[in-house]
């Protein structure tokens, strides 16, 4: 007898359906690359580029918060995008809300390689550093988690957990650029790196942005959604309804995502700048960012391979494995980074990033949109991802800006970020190959009527009411 919690797919082996699986790898992918090139670039020159040149430089130390300020406005602005651009998808399809947000993304990145700094333009620099900074995560915001609901909607039931993990290897692939291409132009003399050499990568998004329009837009429309369209049950008001019905599993979600998605950042951005201040305005920055290099290098195997794993002993268990090493490595890894030592700070991001934060991605790709029924599932998506974004990641940039070297600080802070998403690993049901036509949640709210049953994609919560 088939599994009820299954629903029929297109064969792998449909050339047609083959071929579609494929555009939708590739669209997913160059999104995420672009993403994360974008995003991590800007991070690596926050702390060592930014401040010099948008900033007044009468106290350094100001203009170093400042910049990461103007990091943060990036978080804040990441939740909007995917509440306004979540709500289009679950009401006009994914495609071209994915071809809306490369724009926005792609073009703020662009943008912002073209901007003059605070010797031309004075106040007005930094001012236009912020609304491009808007913009770019505005963009972000629904990018992601597009991807993620695209590639969970195309992949094949039983091999959801890797097929819905490839096109984050554009994760991976994304930080790896940024960190190498980082690290080559840090080797360019400072007056020819602050001058010009900095606005190169920034540019280079524009050739990513094509590639990705010219997939995005051959691209056809995810069979869930169209099964949507046909029984004519596509949500006329999603933000209603996830608002009604979806809240537990937004909430939910949000606690999954704060030690994968803090961690990220914490590791990719965050530690660079503490081992900076550890060690002083001499620190190799070039050389520092091979850490970031080598932990997506690592994440380039161990994302899709963590997905596997996922759909053969579960979504829980694997993420769950994720986040209680994180909460395990966390002290030893910034008292580490403390030392002011290069080799042990490259090794130390190197595993944060590759294994610690990987672990948790993989099997996130498909756990996330199985979370959520079919008529909000974009929204829900987006809102768990974004909002998780914004308090982990502004709250990790505000620490590194006050912490003043001070390691147990922001150890406490991932570890308690990973007890949260380790505790939240308890509160969801295991969502493997969950039928994704369903129209309800994967966790929500019981009412007294039902008798307190709990099936294999329900939790009960008693304690909230709507």
């Amino acid at each position: 007898m088939s599994d009820p919690r299954t629903v029929a797919m297109p064969p792998a082996e449909d050339p047609e359906y083959a071929a579609n699986l494929r555009r939708a790898t590739y669209a997913s992918s160059i999104g995420s690359a672009l993403e994360y090139f974008d995003f991590a670039l800007y991070g690596l020159s926050t702390a060592l580029i930014f401040n010099v040149l948008f900033f007044p430089q009468g106290d350094p130390a100001m203009a170093t918060v400042a910049a990461f300020a103007t990091f943060g406005v990036g978080f804040l602005a990441r939740p909007f995008g995917g509440f306004i651009f979540g709500a289009l998808g679950d009401k006009v399809g994914r495609k071209w809300v994915l071809v809306i947000t490369i724009l926005l993304m792609g073009g703020a990145s662009t943008a912002i390689g073209l901007l003059p700094t605070f010797e031309t333009i004075g106040y007005a620099a930094p001012i236009l550093l912020v609304v491009l900074r808007l913009l770019q995560g505005f963009g972000a915001g629904a990018e992601q988690a597009g991807a993620t609901v695209l590639m969970a909607e195309y992949a094949p039931i039983r091999r959801r957990g890797f097929y819905a993990a490839l096109p984050f290897i554009g994760i991976q692939a994304g930080t790896l650029l940024a960190a190498v291409v980082f690290s080559l132009i840090s080797l360019m003399p400072t007056d020819q790196l602050l001058s010009w050499g900095w606005r190169v990568p920034f540019l280079c998004s524009f050739v990513l942005i094509l590639v990705a329009l010219f997939i995005r837009m051959r691209l056809r429309e995810t069979p869930t959604f169209v099964e949507l369209e046909k029984s004519e049950q596509v949500a006329e008001h999603p933000v209603r309804d996830i608002f009604t019905h979806g809240l537990p599993g937004v909430i939910v979600g949000i606690g999954l995502r704060m030690a994968e998605n803090g961690g990220s950042y914490m590791f990719n951005t965050l530690a660079l700048a503490f081992f900076v201040t550890v060690v002083g305005p001499e620190a190799d920055k070039s050389l520092l960012t091979w850490g970031v290099t080598l932990g997506s290098l690592i994440g380039v195997f161990s994302v899709p391979f963590t997905g596997h794993l996922s759909d053969r002993f579960g979504r829980r268990t694997v993420y769950r494995f994720g986040a209680v090493f994180m909460l395990v490595y966390t002290f030893p890894a910034w008292w580490l980074l403390s030392l002011g030592n290069y080799a042990i700070a490259i090794g130390v991001i190197a595993v944060g990033i590759g294994v610690a934060v990987n672990s948790m991605l993989g099997p996130q790709c498909a756990m996330l949109p199985e979370l959520f029924g079919n008529r909000h599932r974009y929204l829900g998506v987006a809102m768990a991802r974004e909002i998780s974004a914004v308090l982990a990641g502004v709250l990790g940039a505000y620490l590194i800006a006050v912490s003043d070297g001070n390691w147990v600080l922001l150890a406490i802070y991932m570890g308690v970020l990973a007890l949260i998403t380790a505790a939240s690993t308890f509160l969801v049901p295991e969502t493997l190959r969950r039928d994704l036509t369903r129209v309800d949640d994967a966790v929500k709210v019981s009412r007294d009527e039902s008798g307190g049953d709990v099936s294999a994609t329900t939790v009960t919560i008693r304690t909230v009411r709507w």
